[in-house]
């Protein structure tokens, strides 16, 4: 097993961290501490690395415990994670750019009114690009739980958003 370095290993897990506790807390600064004290944790385990069959795994794992640990805390549910709150792709002409925003909008807020497991699987499968045992892993899940809960959670976002392009609404 090669040796882990947090500079080179663990440091560059700090967007992935704070995208998955962004997700849970609905608060960037409430995600931002989740990813602070998700570093001071593993640092601190540093001397079992070697024992860990993931560190991006236990990464995850810790960061999506403290986040839920904290969003039960401050009940940070009414805050709605915006498309502002990530990356928007570049669109070529004002129009475009204007409907692609809409879009995002539209499912990220279809997204949002998800049941928590399924809008972390979805977070941790099509935005992450992690693998159903990855993902069974870091939620405890079984990998069947994985892919029945991520097939209904799209499922539902399709479903939703279809009906809202079709009817205007």
């Amino acid at each position: 097993m090669q040796e882990i370095s947090f500079r080179n290993d663990i440091l560059p897990l700090k967007d992935k961290l704070f995208r998955l506790a962004l997700r849970i807390t609905f608060d960037r600064a409430e995600a931002e501490d989740v990813v602070q004290e998700t570093m001071i944790r593993v640092w601190s385990k540093r001397d079992e690395w070697a024992q860990f069959g993931s560190i991006e795994a236990y990464c995850l794992t810790v960061a999506r415990n403290l986040a839920i640990d904290r969003s039960e805390k401050k009940d940070a549910h009414t805050v709605e994670l915006t498309p502002e709150m990530e990356q928007t792709p570049d669109a070529s002409a004002p129009y475009d750019l204007l409907v692609e925003k809409e879009r995002m909008t539209l499912i990220h807020r279809l997204i949002n009114e998800l049941p928590q497991t399924q809008r972390l699987i979805m977070q941790l499968r099509d935005i992450e690009g992690k693998s159903y045992k990855e993902i069974a892993v870091i939620l405890q899940l079984t990998e069947d739980q994985v892919r029945v809960n991520l097939f209904r959670a799209r499922q539902k976002v399709k479903q939703q958003y279809l009906e809202i392009e079709g009817y205007g609404l």
